[in-house]
């Protein structure tokens, strides 16, 4: 009965073995196919994330940017629609009033190679600012000309330009202005230049003529500079140098004041041929003399020496109206006498 008991045991063992043995191959020959599947699994995992970065990170399509400028902004935008690119608008006045709605320049410049879904920079026209000209009159000058400025700021052709004004006495206060043309109301279709009429002020209308008798020529630049007349000067030859350049006489007005740029005549005192030695100095003395147009307003004038080196001196500087100009004149050398108007040189006198 015991070797019975011990044969079954060992058979048992032998069982046991194999089955442990059978159990163990089969684990092993498993994991290898488990592994290869993870593995696997983790390799295409990677290439799906490698396929999903790549198709994200793809840059949109590229184009090239069409040209838009000059065409209506209804066009334009369709055409961008059709590229898929978006607009960034800016309105601006202009000068044309048939460039209202359209575009008038653009950024990045056609041709620009670009991605799908770039802004597009468009300035695109309000039309002009203004239709008609405005009403002035009883405006201040400096405030009009204020208005206009900041009304065509950064325009190339302002639509509206003030002319040089014309002053004229009137009770309405300095500045003001009193007529202009074109009217108000005028439409406008290109620039215009609109003429102006403005108001010395009541308190600039009358002067009180100067008293030059007994003044030499510089006294007399000094008073040509600051009064308000015109003044004709004439000669009076004369054999008494302390005579020579002074004012000898001046035209007398009942009033005590005078209209401003009354024309007063003053004689002054040559020496018969135009000549004279004093401390040992030899001079010329004269009238220069020049016809001009008669001027609306007192205009600036100078009256230069040109010498021989190309150099020149301004003797005086005045307001003058026009028509018949005279300044007195004493000089120890040979120049050139030229009178200026506004900056520009109007005639030439030499003096020998």
């Amino acid at each position: 009965m015991s070797k019975l008991s011990e044969k079954i045991r060992n058979f048992n063992i032998k069982n046991c073995r194999v089955n442990f043995n059978d159990t163990m191959s089969k684990l092993e020959s498993n994991g290898k196919i488990l592994g290869i599947a993870v593995i696997c699994a983790i390799v295409l995992m990677l290439l799906t994330c490698l396929a999903v970065f790549f198709l994200t990170v793809k840059g949109e399509e590229q184009m090239s940017v069409p040209n838009l400028e000059g065409k209506e902004w209804s066009a334009a935008e369709i055409e961008m629609q059709q590229k898929e690119l978006y607009p960034r608008i800016q309105l601006r006045y202009t000068d044309d009033p048939n460039d209202e709605g359209k575009v008038i320049s653009q950024s990045p410049k056609a041709g620009s190679i670009v991605k799908a879904g770039t802004r597009i920079n468009l300035v695109i026209s309000r039309g002009v600012i203004i239709d008609s000209v405005g009403d002035y009159i009883g405006k201040n000058l400096d405030d009009v000309r204020g208005e206009l400025i900041s009304m065509f700021a950064g325009s190339t052709r302002p639509l509206i330009v003030l002319s040089e004004p014309v002053y004229k006495a009137d009770q309405e206060p300095l500045g003001t202005i009193l007529e202009q043309d074109p009217p108000a109301g005028t439409s406008i279709s290109s620039p215009v230049t609109v003429k102006l009429i403005v108001s010395r002020g009541p308190e600039f209308e009358n002067t009180r003529p100067p008293y030059l008798v007994g003044k030499q020529i510089d006294d007399i630049y000094a008073l040509m500079r600051s009064s308000k007349v015109i003044f004709d000067f004439k000669s009076l030859p004369t054999n008494h140098s302390t005579e020579y350049g002074t004012v000898v006489s001046q035209q007398e007005f009942e009033e005590e004041y005078i209209a401003n740029y009354t024309r007063m005549e003053v004689t002054v005192g040559l020496p018969k041929n135009g000549k004279a030695t004093i401390n040992k100095i030899d001079y010329m003395f004269g009238i220069f003399s020049a016809n001009l147009p008669a001027y609306p307003y007192a205009v600036d004038m100078t009256l230069y020496a040109a010498y021989a080196d190309g150099s020149r001196e301004a003797l005086v500087s005045f307001k003058h109206t026009g028509t018949s100009v005279t300044v007195p004149y004493c000089l120890d050398e040979e120049v050139d006498l030229i009178l200026s108007v506004a900056g520009k040189d109007v005639s030439r006198y030499s003096v020998n």
